[in-house]
């Protein structure tokens, strides 16, 4: 077997295949920059929370649509994970639960209450689609709306790039110099719904979070700048994506999982040789002289 027939015969031979690694490309392309920014903003667990929020939304839109729609499911997750999120702020100010208690509650409410609607309509295959989904179906349409989110995603960023890093690193000198914390915050957490549904056709709601994170923790250990932070992400969901797509062609694997499976694999490298990474602590370091 040639190394064409390993990397590029796959993508040559079926079209789904080549959807599946530009769906990857989009995705890490978005995912990645707007993980760097949870990773900064001490949010990683919180989007987690809010990939399992847009289940209900989503379970909602597949009744309506009768079918695995992913403008009908996309709409109905988006919805729902703003909900989730807006929702959790208002108890977090209200009451005296911090607002990752109020994600953790939201969540597990709204990932118990999605798998009962879909139990409940649609069968055990659709309900493994929805909680793993389903990267190698997606059509054209999906793949349009998967690359508009992406450029979303991206021109947002480049607008608010500036307060955003601000609000990050000094909240307090941007509300002393009359920035609107508040509102890119919001709008901040309507980038994070909006990629977990664009991630949620390729890799269900439990793992639509896997190229968002697992990324920007590999960019973490290897930099320490923030555009390259968001560059190191885009490019590691990248790569997860084309080689997960290449080890579950010939090994026969669930291509979801193998991605996510190639990510953590990459991660584990990086924490082991990175600049930040573990190996670097049992290797003798000369004195410094002078």
């Amino acid at each position: 077997m040639t190394a064409y027939d390993i990397f590029l015969a796959p993508f040559a031979d079926y079209g789904f295949i080549r959807r599946a690694l530009i769906a990857c490309l989009c995705l890490g392309l978005g995912s990645g920059p707007i993980g760097a920014f949870l990773m900064l903003r001490r949010m990683s667990l919180m989007g987690d929370a809010m990939s399992h929020a847009v289940l209900p939304g989503a379970a909602i839109g597949y009744l309506i649509a009768g079918s695995l729609s992913l403008t009908a499911m996309g709409l109905g997750g988006l919805v729902a994970g703003l909900s989730v999120a807006l929702l959790s702020g208002l108890v977090s100010r209200m009451t005296v639960l911090q607002e990752d208690a109020s994600f953790a509650s939201f969540y597990l409410t709204s990932l118990a209450l999605g798998v009962l609607i879909v139990s409940l309509r649609g069968s055990n295959i659709d309900l493994l689609h929805v909680l793993f989904g389903t990267i190698l179906a997606i059509d054209a349409p999906a793949l349009y709306q998967i690359g508009a989110i992406t450029t979303v995603t991206l021109l947002a960023l480049a607008v608010i790039y500036r307060p955003l890093v601000m609000e990050c690193f000094d909240p307090g000198f941007l509300r002393a110099v009359g920035g609107r914390g508040a509102v890119y915050h919001f709008l901040f957490l309507l980038l994070v719904v909006l990629n977990l549904v664009a991630s949620f056709e390729a890799l269900g709601t439990l793992m639509a979070v896997g190229l968002m994170m697992l990324p920007a923790a590999v960019a973490q250990l290897w930099s320490r700048s923030l555009p390259a932070m968001m560059a190191i992400a885009a490019a590691t969901a990248t790569v997860s994506g084309y080689i997960g797509l290449v080890a579950s062609y010939h090994l026969e694997f669930a291509s979801g999982p193998t991605i996510i499976i190639t990510a953590s694999l990459i991660y584990g490298f990086s924490l082991l040789f990175s600049p930040s990474g573990l190996a670097r602590r049992f290797i003798p370091r000369p004195h410094l002289r002078g």
